[in-house]
């Protein structure tokens, strides 16, 4: 069993820059050592009897599944709550929902579309919130992206991780944990698909402090090159179906095969954050190809966020 730090406990992690580079590093570290004792089949219920509550606005295969197996594994259990049948969905205030869910669980997992009603819940509950995502930030999505870089390469200093798409919220998560360990992240993204202006401003100034780089363009060859890590998401999000057609002739160029995988360095890894529409964002091959490390990614998600229940349930 291992001993997991005190110092987090009751933390909320409602986006990722909110949390120092050691901090983050600590997650890592924890996820790496929970991994390990899974795969060794060795028990680790370092939360038993704990009660997480998971609201879902927007509906999610790897965020309920990996937050509810997690948290089986530690030892609690997981509360499916969908948002139309809480009072939530009837007009209860975010306010309100956070007082009363504080006196029956041991923290909450919300998935959502707005940041600031992630940001309110976190206010008013007295217990650890996690962003399970909203249409701003995926900081778990980003956590086990950093760990599956570290993993694969060995490191997440100095090394070239290329973003290639629409600059949305796992974009700016990833660009701010990049940031955060020195990374040198550049998206590829076309004009008015870039990333949240501020998010780019906060990252650059903490890469600056971590010796790496924020940079963006519009030329996905030129991101592309010599990259360590390649990295995309779906062109279309959840609510955005009506753009959809636009949005497939805006991104065309910023497809990942295997022509501009050539580009990028010979042992790059590519990653998804899933799922994957074939043909549009990435080419099959490429996904189940040799350099793919996207099924490592998916099974990440499930470590990274039970070492974050860890460090923050009480």
């Amino acid at each position: 069993m291992i001993e997991v730090p005190q110092h987090l406990k009751g933390r909320d992690f409602t986006r990722l820059g909110s949390w120092n580079t050691e901090e983050l590093k600590t997650v890592l570290d924890v996820a790496d050592s929970l991994k390990e004792l899974q795969q060794q089949g060795e028990p680790h219920e370092l939360l038993p009897g704990r009660t997480l509550g998971m609201i879902f606005q927007k509906p999610s295969t790897r965020t309920r599944v990996s937050f509810e197996v997690g948290i089986a594994q530690l030892g609690g259990r997981g509360l499916y709550l969908a948002a139309n049948d809480l009072q939530l969905g009837r007009g209860e205030t975010i306010r309100d929902t956070g007082v009363v869910l504080s006196r029956y669980l041991d923290a909450i997992m919300i998935r959502a579309f707005a940041q600031d009603d992630v940001e309110e819940l976190a206010e008013h509950a007295d217990i650890p919130v996690i962003n399970g995502l909203t249409d701003y930030a995926h900081p778990c999505q980003a956590l086990a992206d950093l760990m599956t870089i570290r993993e694969k390469l060995g490191r997440l200093s100095g090394t070239r991780l290329a973003y290639l798409g629409d600059g949305n919220n796992v974009c700016v998560s990833l660009m701010v944990g990049a940031a955060r360990f020195g990374m040198r992240f550049v998206a590829a993204t076309p004009p008015g698909y870039e990333p949240d202006a501020n998010a780019v401003t906060a990252a650059r100034r903490a890469a600056v402090q971590m010796g790496g780089t924020v940079e963006l363009v519009s030329d996905p060859q030129e991101a592309a090159r010599d990259a360590d890590a390649v990295y995309t998401d779906v062109w279309t999000s959840m609510g955005q179906e009506d753009e959809a057609e636009k949005r497939r002739g805006d991104l065309a160029a910023y497809r990942i095969d295997s022509e501009l995988l050539k580009l990028a360095a010979d042992d790059a890894i590519v990653l998804h954050c899933l799922p994957a529409h074939y043909g549009e964002e990435i080419t099959e091959d490429v996904l189940y190809g040799p350099q793919s490390a996207v099924w490592d990614e998916a099974e990440n998600r499930l470590h990274a966020q039970k070492a974050l229940m860890a460090l923050t349930i009480a």
